[in-house]
């Protein structure tokens, strides 16, 4: 079994406001689940959350020690202040053993630099999908480095989709990346004429 990071967190009393909260250092939260009634408002440290955030992301699976009691959670979403970008809210999705959870992989790109006179362009930067706890994926790692120009990864291709434990809710035709002659001049002169088209 991976060892789970641990996230404490105490339920939150509705009559605090997030924004008080907030000023006092605590980052806000909800824990929703089938075997939840609605939700269950917690309240975090903010040191504890930028902590587990170092090394952990929207698709992760952690603990949540909620006053003493321990859930198994995923992390379902990350809101952020749009002003300073600091994390102002996190939902958090109760795992159950032999229940289905949507989720998300993020697609990371290695070796762009070493195409030979290509340049990746990435289309899909996370790929949506359902399973089973123990099936998570937080990363689905691409290694471009013997990719040709025309080369182009299709969401079929990758080993997510090809894992039957996973269903992928992603359409499967959909590009992640496509590989194009880095060919800086042309480019712009297709976009004028693009823009002189329309």
């Amino acid at each position: 079994v991976l060892e789970m990071d641990v996230l404490k967190a105490q339920k939150r009393d509705m009559s605090e406001k997030a924004k008080r909260l907030r000023r006092e250092g605590y980052i806000t939260g909800n824990v929703c689940g089938k075997e939840i009634e609605g939700s269950i408002p917690v309240k975090m440290e903010k040191k504890a959350v930028n902590h587990i955030l170092s090394n952990n992301n929207k698709g992760s699976q952690i603990m949540l020690d909620v006053d003493g009691e321990s859930h198994n959670v995923l992390i379902k979403e990350i809101h952020f202040n749009a002003l300073d970008n600091v994390v102002e809210e996190i939902e958090f999705q109760a795992l159950m053993k032999n229940q289905k959870v949507q989720s998300v992989a993020e697609v990371v790109i290695e070796n762009r630099d070493k195409i030979d006179g290509g340049v990746v362009q990435e289309q899909l930067e996370e790929i949506e999908y359902r399973a089973l706890p123990e099936h998570l994926v937080e990363k689905i790692v691409l290694d471009v480095g013997d990719m040709k120009v025309g080369d182009v990864v299709r969401v079929k291709d990758l080993d997510i989709a090809k894992n039957e434990a996973i269903d992928i809710l992603t359409d499967p035709e959909a590009q992640v990346l496509a590989v194009t002659a880095a060919k800086r001049e042309a480019s712009d002169d297709e976009e004028t004429e693009d823009g002189a088209a329309e």
